[in-house]
């Protein structure tokens, strides 16, 4: 599938940064250590990069909320970084929201504990189409 490979060429040489960082740098620190390192790395790489940028919430044309993503790439590679001893399904789900909330469409989770881990996520902006429709129509027979 084509999403699969989105920006795959980009994500490869955000993954090998962080490796650089990890490898460097080892484990046992804060998230906000691994965070300010991996973000002076992919600027030395030459990526444009935000640190916590806010991203809003919406339900029904009301905002309701934000998140922070830990790393804007590019304005299009959301990075969620965590410095736990095991990624759990709720990093996960962190960063599919993220995802959901944005027209960004690919993520990555990287954890920077004892075992070093990845996981790319990708949620095509056609998905959030038809879970919007869903969402709308879902509402709309509420109401009949």
């Amino acid at each position: 599938m084509v999403e699969e490979n989105l920006y795959k060429d980009e994500t490869d040489e955000i993954i090998a940064a962080f490796y650089e960082v990890y490898n460097s740098l080892g484990y046992g620190f804060l998230e906000r250590v691994y965070q300010n390192a991996l973000f002076q790395e992919l600027k030395r790489r030459g990526f444009d990069c935000k640190a916590q940028h806010q991203i809003k919430v919406y339900y029904k044309g009301k905002e309701v909320g934000e998140y922070f993503a830990d790393i804007l790439i590019n304005d299009h590679i959301i990075l969620e970084l965590k410095a736990v001893e095991s990624l759990c399904r709720e990093h996960e789900l962190q960063l599919i929201n993220y995802l959901k909330a944005t027209n960004v469409e690919v993520g990555l989770l990287l954890n920077f504990g004892e075992h070093p881990q990845v996981h790319r996520k990708v949620f095509g902006n056609n998905e959030k189409k038809n879970l919007r429709s869903s969402a709308q129509s879902a509402s709309s027979a509420c109401h009949n």
